[in-house]
């Protein structure tokens, strides 16, 4: 399908004050062709649980430059128009990755690339083509670096789609889906070498396998500097049938913040739900995030 769309971007919009300060099913990724002001978009992966006997990822070694193809200033999928970020530079983000595998093999990437489902790769939405990213699952710890080349995935609720290869190494195939986090590394040639985009099976393997139990997932709604509107969120959510609504004090911020969160949550598919419940009443800047266990606190009193 073909995108029209003007070759100058509107100004993005601002960020919304419940953005966490500290710090946002099949699977979609496009190809995209810019000549001029026309951007062509052609599907270029889903989520297809695929199992493979193949042996290790393969080098994708490649230029840290920024790609001429696949980073316009926006673009448009869906009805819905993402700015592509101008620098990686600081970007972290938790959420839920899916993979996507067989079906696209062989097919060019937004980039230009060809997808290699044994690569260690990514599709995110609005990163800079090409960006180092390190992806961590939360939920048993394993970590991979990749690189994203892809545009994708268009679902709500999934920040990153990884490779077959990389989505292996994080052991997310048979679920589908894990719930991660994602941290830019420097594209920068004085960093470690772009060889790093991909790691060996027995690399990958070995990096934190062991689940990581002190680390407590939470849904934040909300990031207040007065208490009372805390509360405030605390109670609409509570007579809407919400429970454990939690007010996470945070004295290290400054100024301090009152954070409201729900949780714990135990997987993806509660997480999915609890978005979902929150767009119902009106609340869609929302953040997963994480707390020790040693941290963890309880439900505020009236």
């Amino acid at each position: 399908m073909s995108i029209e769309v003007n070759s100058i971007a509107p100004t993005p919009p601002a960020e919304t004050t419940g953005a966490d300060t500290t710090g946002a099913e099949p699977p979609v990724a496009g190809i995209f062709t810019v000549l001029g002001i026309l951007i062509v978009l052609l599907p270029a992966c889903m989520s297809l649980n695929w199992d493979s006997n193949s042996g290790q990822p393969r080098n994708t070694a490649t230029s840290g430059q920024k790609h001429s193809r696949g980073n316009p200033p926006f673009y448009v999928v869906f009805g819905e128009r993402y700015y592509v970020m101008p620098s990686s530079q600081g970007y972290r983000e938790k959420g839920v990755a899916s993979w996507y595998g067989k079906k696209f093999h062989g097919k060019p990437t937004s980039s230009g690339e060809i997808y290699d489902m044994h690569e260690m790769t990514a599709a995110h939405k609005t990163l800079p083509l090409p960006t180092r990213a390190r992806v961590t699952n939360l939920t048993n710890g394993k970590s991979v670096i990749v690189k994203v080349n892809d545009r994708g995935p268009f679902v709500d609720n999934r920040i990153i789609d990884m490779s077959y290869s990389a989505a292996r190494q994080l052991d997310m195939i048979t679920s589908g889906t894990a719930m991660v986090e994602v941290e830019a590394l420097s594209n920068s040639p004085r960093s470690a070498p772009m060889d790093t985009y991909t790691q060996t099976a027995q690399t990958a393997a070995a990096v934190a396998t062991t689940a990581p139990d002190s680390t407590v997932l939470y849904l934040q709604i909300g990031a207040f500097g007065e208490q009372l509107n805390a509360r405030q969120l605390q109670q609409q959510l509570e007579s809407n049938g919400i429970s454990n609504v939690l007010i996470h004090h945070d004295i290290e911020s400054d100024p301090a913040l009152y954070r409201v969160r729900l949780g714990p949550i135990q997987g993806v598919a509660e997480y999915d739900a609890l978005v979902a419940k929150m767009a119902t009443l009106q609340i869609n800047d929302t953040h997963l995030v994480t707390e020790s266990s040693a941290n963890t606190f309880k439900p505020s009193g009236g």
